[in-house]
């Protein structure tokens, strides 16, 4: 009897000491906060965005003066406490001049976040996954500059010229004018231009391996090459294209064309993918 109770006594020790531990876990649980900013800034100035290593970046052109910030930061894994201490680490700093605005991201991972913890501290939590996630509204008539991690990144209603760089990214972007400059190293581009004339001066996108998928009007002026490096082919549906080169006919792995008249640079370049040629 007494063998019996002692067993009895042992098991109820283990399972309460694992009930212990489970409860000091939050393993599948998540703690999502947002951070946010507003200031004024004026039109023809730049912003440039520093996003974290996992989150998205979602950029719109707003006709007000100012520039709106939202970063919601999701953390993952690790104990409450862990947890928190993460996301205490974690959001944005910002960097501001007469013309030019600079939007880092900072995290457990990041040497600005030293600053605020000890590196012990620091090197335990960067094993904790976390994102941020931006919705950011800019004047309208602003140049922006996106550098990404992994996550979708979207740029509407912005009057002025566009770089993006994403490691592994699905890049969404509707031009209203302005240039645009695109490197993902990972992923999709679809970009739409509008179904007007363009005033802008150069198009220059490449995707290394994924998809480039171009949405462009039958009123388009402009010298358009696309090209496929490695594996992959083009799809062209522009009717309204012509060779650049009379005795240069287009191919599933190069296009040299002329829309309209001619003039604005229209590049396009895929390693290995899918590139698409399509009317709006």
């Amino acid at each position: 009897m007494v063998k019996q109770t002692l067993n009895f006594l042992s098991v109820a020790v283990i399972i309460l000491a694992a009930a212990t531990l489970s409860f000091g876990q939050s393993d599948g649980l998540k703690r999502t906060t947002t951070k946010t900013d507003r200031f004024d800034f004026g039109p023809g100035g730049t912003i440039t965005i520093k996003g974290a290593p996992n989150g998205s970046v979602k950029v719109v052109g707003s006709r007000t003066n100012e520039i709106s910030i939202s970063a919601v930061i999701e953390v993952s894994g690790g104990t409450e406490v862990e947890m928190q201490q993460v996301t205490n680490l974690s959001g944005f700093v910002v960097q501001e001049s007469l013309s030019h605005i600079t939007i880092f991201s900072i995290g457990p991972d990041d040497r600005k976040a030293a600053k605020k913890a000890d590196r012990k501290l620091l090197k335990k939590l960067a094993q904790i996954p976390y994102s941020i996630s931006y919705t950011i509204s800019v004047p309208q008539y602003s140049d922006v500059e996106v550098n990404a991690g992994k996550g979708d990144i979207s740029i509407a209603g912005i009057d002025g010229d566009l770089r993006v760089n994403g490691i592994e990214s699905d890049l969404d972007v509707a031009l209203l004018s302005g240039t645009l400059s695109a490197i993902v190293n990972k992923g999709s581009v679809t970009f739409t231009m509008p179904d007007q004339a363009w005033r802008g001066s150069l198009i220059d996108v490449q995707v290394a391996n994924g998809t480039l998928t171009a949405h462009l009007p039958r009123a388009l002026s402009a010298d358009l090459t696309a090209t496929v490096l490695r594996t992959g082919t083009i799809t062209n549906e522009l009717t309204f294209l012509k060779p650049r080169i009379r005795n240069v006919p287009f191919t599933d792995r190069a296009v040299a064309a002329r829309a309209g008249n001619g003039g604005t640079a229209v590049k396009l370049t895929v390693g290995d993918g899918k590139l698409s040629l399509l009317p709006l």
